[in-house]
């Protein structure tokens, strides 16, 4: 669950390894956002770190790997990674993460526990992530996460479409991991259109995706 973001100020460190950190004093998720992005954007590292001491949880994104890491202590360590395939997507997790830190993140791709999971074919990572999906209710909301961060409903409100204009060599993982949820959902899956990219699948619609759909619209 996500946790509310708490008036300021807020504490946050950022560094790249240097040991020029920077501690920076905020009042909301906003300011420190941009402050990030000064940072991120004036400097030339393979990893940046926002550390949130005060709840002992930390965000890693690392460009010169394709990765983000997000680590949360709260007695019991943990940390997740996260293959990225757009360079447009660090500062948006770091906004995810000022508003409501290691939760905020819950949604925004396939987490896995081990950074070595990440060498897997983005086939098989989809794949694998669908299967530790084994209720309906969780198969529902991770549709409608994938469906959120690149689909439509088109005009006629009949169909689903993902992976809008997108070839067959983008989003591999989160289409491999739509496929397996399609199946497990028992959703009807039809031809696109002529003239749609070779990527987008469309699904018909299914009243037990619209309310959840709705929700991330």
């Amino acid at each position: 669950m996500a946790r509310p973001y708490k008036p300021g100020p807020k504490q946050f460190v950022f560094a790249v390894g240097d040991g020029n950190d920077q501690q920076v004093s905020v009042n909301d998720p906003q300011e420190a956002y941009v402050a990030f992005s000064a940072f991120f954007r004036g400097r030339n590292s393979d990893t940046y770190t926002i550390n949130d001491e005060a709840s002992a949880q930390s965000l890693l994104l690392m460009p010169g790997q394709g990765v983000i890491s997000r680590i949360r202590d709260a007695g019991q360590p943990l940390s997740e990674y996260l293959q990225v395939d757009r360079g447009n997507r660090y500062l948006p997790s770091a906004m995810l993460f000022f508003e409501n830190g290691y939760a905020g993140l819950d949604h925004f791709g396939q987490w896995f526990p081990d950074l070595a999971d990440l060498d897997a074919s983005p086939e098989t990572r989809g794949a694998a992530r669908a299967a530790t999906i084994t209720t309906e209710a969780a198969a529902i909301g991770e549709f409608a996460r994938i469906w959120a961060n690149s689909g439509y409903v088109d005009p006629s409100d009949q169909y689903y479409v993902f992976f809008d204009s997108h070839g067959v060599d983008e989003d591999r993982a989160e289409r491999a991991e739509l496929l397996e949820l399609i199946g497990f959902l028992g959703i009807e899956r039809v031809d696109a259109p002529d003239g749609a990219a070779g990527g987008e699948v469309w699904v018909r619609t299914d009243p037990r995706l619209d309310v959840e759909c709705a929700r991330w619209s």
